[in-house]
């Protein structure tokens, strides 16, 4: 199976003026995105689009971009979301059995992406980065448009007590997204519990779509730090806002 990027109907429309994708191993093979430095005329982007990419460091913290980016911006620091209501600018997360998500809000038009692993849910980075955009650019929660990107599945994900104690502290429902528990180890459903964080945080039901494929399961398709057991590559996921004309 050969498919270098996966687009969502949430996003897709020709009218709505957002630009996505979520990105498989065959895009990343020739995806040109330095951490920090935003691309012009990057592959899979409206050809004066940026893409931006930042060092994860699976905490909560969102990088805001309210302004136009030039060729000699840096970002040192580490963030683990990219919020932009700026044109022409697609923010992008890496992957590789971590969740992708991509958020739009067509009222305010506003984009984020974020990069959420275990740690990244346990802590909150889903209803700190919902609370973000609404403080920063007025975004309702009940507004926004999320879609949960491929990842690692609860068919494959398997973590042990460590991982389930700090899920017991941090998450009230969490027994709803652990599956065949067998001693001090289960299975994580990690794109359940991003949906049932970003219920509690308002997002509306029906604006939560996801792409239902596991990281782990296709060899074909993804990169896999759990199948392989270490990082030989990562996916690409990004979203922005189309570029103005003229």
């Amino acid at each position: 199976m050969s498919v270098p990027v996966i687009t969502v109907p949430a996003f897709a429309s020709a009218q709505s003026g957002v630009c996505h994708f979520f990105g498989t191993r065959q895009h990343a093979a020739g995806l040109d995105v330095e951490l920090g430095i935003p691309v012009p005329g990057a592959r899979g982007a409206a050809r004066s689009s940026w893409i931006l990419s930042v060092k994860q460091v699976h905490g909560t913290d969102a990088l805001v971009v309210d302004r136009a980016l030039t060729p000699a911006d840096r970002f040192q620091g580490g963030w683990d979301a990219l919020v932009t209501d700026q044109p022409g600018i697609m923010v992008a997360v890496r992957t590789a059995d971590c969740v992708p998500i991509l958020v739009y809000d067509p009222k305010r038009r506003v984009v984020a992406a974020i990069h959420v692993g275990w740690r990244g849910a346990a802590a909150g980075i889903i209803p700190k980065t919902i609370a973000l955009m609404e403080s920063r650019f007025g975004s309702a929660p009940e507004h926004l448009r999320l879609s949960v990107g491929p990842s690692a599945g609860a068919c494959c994900y398997e973590v042990d007590e460590p991982v389930l104690d700090r899920l017991r502290q941090k998450c009230p429902n969490w027994g709803k997204v652990v599956r065949d528990r067998r001693g001090s180890k289960a299975h994580l459903d990690l794109k359940l519990l991003v949906r049932e964080q970003a219920l509690a945080a308002g997002a509306s039901p029906e604006s939560i779509t996801a792409v239902n494929l596991c990281t782990i399961c296709h060899e074909d398709l993804f990169f896999s730090y759990r199948r392989e057991g270490k990082v030989i590559g990562t996916m690409v996921s990004a979203i922005g806002l189309a570029p103005l004309r003229g």
